[in-house]
């Protein structure tokens, strides 16, 4: 049975890198591209009558910023899910996309490849990171939770999982990375958040990180 096609539509000021990602989305199996905006006015006015499943959104934009266009976007659309696009790994920034509504973010600079990768796994439920995000969520935390309860009851390759999560590896990087299937991986990842009480990658790896330093963390690299 053939899967309906991830539907995408596209915010970027920069013609040619808009161009380049609506014909790499284009010309991808599994993939649709709706449409394409220069700006965040624009996308406002036509993407909730397209009702994509993922918008890949550029922060910096002429007029409004990418960032105010996510908030109001999950206000018209909330099942919408929006990965960040970036030239620079500006966490301050990144930090208040991913508060507004963004499911996750990426850098311009990646390959195709790892843009696409990342539009799956946001679709999947994922929410594609750096360690540097992960940490500027863990200081929104007030409480620190005493570190042996928060992965006691995890096991030794649930633990290893979410250690590379907090690394920053999307799913499929790190089914290579440790010899297993992508669907396992999910298993795993959804037993993780059942025994974190967590319902995404930001808040397991917030309560992961707060409970292990860098200095202290599983070093798998």
């Amino acid at each position: 049975m053939k899967h309906a096609p991830i539907t995408v539509c596209i915010v970027e000021d920069d013609q040619r890198v808009r161009e380049s990602l609506s014909e790499l989305v284009s010309r991808t199996s599994g993939f649709e591209c709706l449409s394409h905006y220069p700006n965040a006015e624009l996308a406002l006015k036509d993407i909730p009558n397209r009702s994509p499943n993922v918008v890949l959104m550029d922060i910096n934009l002429p007029g409004m910023s990418g960032i105010d266009c996510v908030a109001k976007l999950k206000v018209a659309q909330p099942q919408v899910l929006v990965v960040m696009l970036t030239v620079y790994e500006n966490t301050e920034q990144i930090f208040k996309a991913l508060a507004a509504g963004a499911s996750g973010y990426m850098l311009k600079s990646a390959s195709p490849n790892k843009i696409l990768d990342a539009v799956k796994e946001v679709h999947r439920g994922g929410s594609p990171m750096s360690t540097h995000i992960a940490r500027k969520v863990v200081q929104s935390f007030q409480q620190p939770s005493p570190p042996n309860k928060i992965t006691e009851g995890l096991s030794p390759r649930e633990q290893a999982v979410l250690d590379l999560l907090a690394k920053g590896f999307l799913y499929k990087e790190i089914a290579d990375k440790l010899q297993i299937s992508f669907e396992t991986v999910h298993t795993f990842i959804r037993r993780i958040y059942e025994k974190l009480h967590v319902r995404s990658r930001t808040e397991a790896v917030a309560k992961y990180l707060r409970a292990f330093p860098s200095d202290h963390r599983h070093d798998l690299d």
